[in-house]
């Protein structure tokens, strides 16, 4: 019993307080420092936005983007998908797979988590907005494969000290992220799509000199966290 303790205690759930002694029941929304919490948000948004600064999930963002009312629901279910997955694959790394010594077997079992959060995703969608999910086609499924949703589970694992709060605030900060740039880059699509753009850069040429300049002016946030 002490040794499962330990165990559900390492994700922020349970910490005992001796043997003999019955477990102390924390909050896991306990917070010891807010600012540290919020320092992780705002990096996953805008310092460490993983489509403009880690170069991740370019393939939604680049195929998707064309319409802002698509975008904006591929925004919504990766954000739902990247927080969900986050967590559910961080309490599966330490409940199940730490303690059996079977970490090797991450990648794996984290792609089945992704995939089944999807698939939940997928099945709400297609009840309660029938049109969005025809809209989205084939892009709703390939949130499975989209980097961005592994690269989450992998480096929540991965990093320094890590906690269930730490994973479900990087899940929806970079989901966050996803979304705002996947939002304001639509938008300005359909703004130049409509504009007066010399031939040789229209299409696909001026989208990715779009993203590009995206791209510099997310990396002047680099200033606003001290690593």
């Amino acid at each position: 019993m002490p040794a499962f303790l330990d165990t559900v205690g390492s994700i922020g759930l349970v910490t005992p307080t001796g043997i003999n002694d019955n477990p102390r029941i924390l909050s896991p929304f306990a917070v010891t420092d807010m600012s540290d919490y919020l320092l992780l948000l705002v990096g996953a948004i805008l310092v460490n936005n993983f489509v403009l600064v880690q170069f991740l999930g370019l393939c939604p963002f680049m195929g998707t983007s064309k319409k802002l009312e698509t975008a904006t629901g591929l925004a919504l279910s990766t954000t739902f998908v990247l927080t969900v997955s986050s967590v559910l694959a961080y309490a599966v790394h330490v409940l199940m797979l730490k303690p059996l010594q079977l970490e090797y077997l991450n990648t794996l079992t984290f792609i089945l988590v992704i995939a089944v959060t999807v698939q939940f995703t997928e099945m709400v969608l297609h009840k309660t907005s029938p049109a969005l999910y025809r809209v989205l086609g084939i892009y709703l499924p390939l949130i499975t494969t989209n980097c961005i949703v592994l690269g989450v589970a992998l480096l929540n694992v991965r990093t320094e000290n890590p906690t269930f709060i730490k994973a479900l605030l990087t899940g929806l900060g970079s989901g966050l992220g996803f979304a705002l740039v996947l939002v304001l880059f639509a938008g300005m699509r359909e703004r130049i799509n409509v504009a007066d753009v010399p031939h040789p850069f229209r299409g696909s040429a001026i989208a990715l000199v779009t993203a590009g300049l995206m791209s510099l002016s997310f990396m002047g946030f680099a200033g606003l966290i001290k690593f």
